[in-house]
């Protein structure tokens, strides 16, 4: 799974979207992550139709990631929602599969249908979303597969410290989504000062601190510049003291939902 990709939550089906997932594979991304209540499937399909041939690569070499929700959360559903996925898709199979979010209850009979699915070698990597240690605890003790992938909100003011720890002493990749705290971290003053001095913006630096934390990172974006601009975090490293400094700015502050006290 590449360390870097492109999410797209709240890019509505169009061409803006169709263009954003174009112009991320034409421009190196190798990872597109969507959902299926983003409701956007179909443009995501059509963008990355477009950047492979563009881009001139195979299918192989993108990493396509999707989620089940909540409503479709059950063994048989599971299944029927993952090939509405593909279709939608227009794909022969996913490379990571997730379940969205934890819904009590429901999520144990999900997993036994993701479990078939990637025994069947319909989908090549099954994770979770959203879980939190105790989702996890009790997941393993019914499944036979452990989640691969746990995407949870991760930025420098929710760093989930005991949650990566737990998942790393699993071997569960932990991955960000929404890494920019929805643009709300970009003109945070420590942050700002840091950038000023790595000559880069406060999003590539944020980016750079998910990567030399070991998470995996999708942030979203559809305009051109931003694209690449997010991308170029491979040419520097932060100092020891400068990633302190960024832990240091939490506050276990959430832009989305407590995966513990939802109701969807």
């Amino acid at each position: 799974m590449p360390w870097f990709g492109l999410g797209v939550f709240k890019v509505a089906e169009g061409p803006e979207l169709v263009n954003a997932v174009k112009t991320a594979i034409k421009h190196g991304y190798r990872s597109i992550d969507t959902a299926a209540i983003y409701q956007n499937e179909q443009g995501v399909g059509k963008g990355i139709e477009e950047g492979l041939k563009e881009a001139g690569i195979s299918r192989e070499q993108l990493f396509v990631t999707s989620k089940v929700w909540n409503t479709d959360l059950g063994y048989e559903s599971t299944i029927a929602a993952y090939e509405e996925s593909l279709k939608r898709l227009n794909l022969d199979y996913l490379d990571l599969y997730l379940i969205h979010w934890p819904v009590e209850g429901k999520y144990k009979e999900a997993w036994r249908a993701m479990e078939t699915l990637y025994k069947e070698g319909k989908v090549k990597a099954i994770g979770v979303s959203n879980f939190q240690i105790h989702h996890l605890e009790d997941l393993f003790q019914d499944a036979e597969i452990k989640p691969m992938i746990n995407q949870v909100e991760y930025h420098p003011k929710l760093t989930q410290k005991e949650l990566h720890a737990f998942c790393k002493e699993h071997n569960i990749q932990l991955e960000a989504w929404s890494p920019l705290m929805q643009g709300h971290l970009l003109e945070n003053e420590t942050l700002k000062e840091i950038a000023n001095k790595y000559n880069k913006t406060v999003a590539q630096i944020i980016l750079r601190w998910d990567l030399q934390n070991g998470v995996v990172t999708i942030p979203k974006s559809t305009k051109e510049h931003r694209i690449v601009e997010n991308a170029t975090i491979f040419d520097f490293e932060l100092t020891n003291e400068d990633m302190t400094i960024i832990d240091g700015l939490n506050e276990n502050v959430r832009i989305g939902p407590d995966p513990d006290n939802f109701n969807f």
